[in-house]
């Protein structure tokens, strides 16, 4: 039969009862990175709402590589202790738990959102950065930058196993490495960011050791019947300069398979303030999830204003993507899922709960 949004899907082992997945949406409103009952809230009633995986925002693992100083963190077992609550829920509303790893690198110490993005510099409470080269993001006031040396690059890579070993102990049954929007991994990948002349930079495939390496430590610590996903931008969307590009994307989707990848979540840009996006329509990123899904190496996730029940169930059921992962959509509506299927003939499941409100 031909899969659709609402037909269960199992990948190494892992079911999900649908193609529904919560993007990695930050909050911006933890202390000290430890979440709270926001978070327990937020991620929750998406699980409530249908949704088939629900992923945490991306979850520092450790201080420095927080985005603002009001990430969610997993760099001490009290972190993990503070989500254990949210993946034992999620997995009670039916959904399989999911949590985001990731580290800044350069675009780390930035105010969040609401006080405007600007950076925050060491004196005023911020903090040095690290990336592949010691190379600032490119802005006003910008935070000074290290160059990560080669056994700071193993002490990343340590701290992405820790922070997946102490995820499956807090309950997470999928675990997602952030390699996309200009972060540390996303540097080190692109040219634009990776001016090294080490093992760690070059042609690709010396770029693309430290993403690598990441993965293979997840996949020490993390279980045989449970997937690594890796969230990577498919293009820098700098057209004029020597970037980052689609074809690179499916090259990388190829390394991540041999790593132990088990899904690429396929996103773009964010390396560079001068990136130029030629399309924002509704699924403008669903050809780059296409692409590299054609290329065979992985399955893919897509992501990128998906807000219409038929336009998700047609991108799984054409072959584009085996994953939609949803963002504003489910912060507007997170039951979305529930309301999709019934505008699209599934029968689900409902909360015992709210079945008295299910449509007949």
């Amino acid at each position: 039969m031909t899969p659709t949004l609402f037909s269960p899907v199992s990948i190494r082992g892992t079911d999900l009862r649908n193609r529904v997945m919560v993007s990695p949406m930050c909050q911006y409103c933890a202390a000290d990175g430890l979440a709270d009952d926001w978070h327990r809230a937020h991620l929750g009633t998406r699980a409530v709402g249908g949704a088939g995986l629900v992923m945490t925002e991306a979850t520092a693992v450790e201080p420095r590589g927080r985005i603002t100083p009001f990430d969610l963190g997993i760099w001490s077992d009290e972190h993990a202790d503070a989500l254990a609550p949210i993946a034992s829920f999620v997995r009670e509303q039916g959904a399989v738990p999911g949590i985001q790893l990731a580290h800044a690198g350069r675009k780390a110490s930035h105010a969040p959102p609401r006080e405007g993005r600007e950076p925050i510099r060491p004196p005023d409470g911020g903090w040095e950065t690290v990336s592949a080269s010691g190379v600032p993001y490119p802005e006003e006031n910008a935070v000074p930058t290290r160059r990560l040396s080669e056994a700071g690059i193993e002490a990343v890579v340590d701290a992405f196993g820790a922070a997946a070993r102490r995820a499956r102990e807090a309950g997470f049954e999928v675990v997602e490495i952030h390699a996309a929007h200009g972060y540390l991994l996303h540097q080190f990948l692109s040219p634009v960011t990776n001016r090294r002349d080490d093992r760690y930079g070059g042609d690709l495939e010396s770029r693309a050791r430290v993403p690598t390496a990441v993965v293979e430590r997840v996949r020490e610590v993390w279980p045989d019947d449970a997937p690594v996903f890796v969230r990577i931008s498919a293009t820098d969307w700098l057209p004029d300069r020597t970037a980052w590009t689609v074809d690179d994307a499916v090259e990388l989707a190829g390394l991540l398979a041999a790593a132990g990848a088990d899904l690429v979540d396929v996103s773009g840009g964010g390396i560079h303030p001068d990136q130029r996006i030629p399309e924002t329509g509704p699924g403008y990123q669903v050809p780059y999830a296409e692409t590299i899904r054609e290329a065979g190496a992985l399955p893919v996730a897509t992501v990128g204003k998906i807000t219409s029940p038929a336009h998700a169930d047609a991108i799984v059921r054409n072959g584009r993507a085996d994953l939609v992962a949803l963002g504003r959509e489910l912060l507007r509506n997170p039951y979305w899922p529930l309301a999709a299927a019934r505008e699209l003939g599934a029968d689900v499941e409902w909360p015992t709960q709210y079945v008295r409100a299910k449509p007949r």
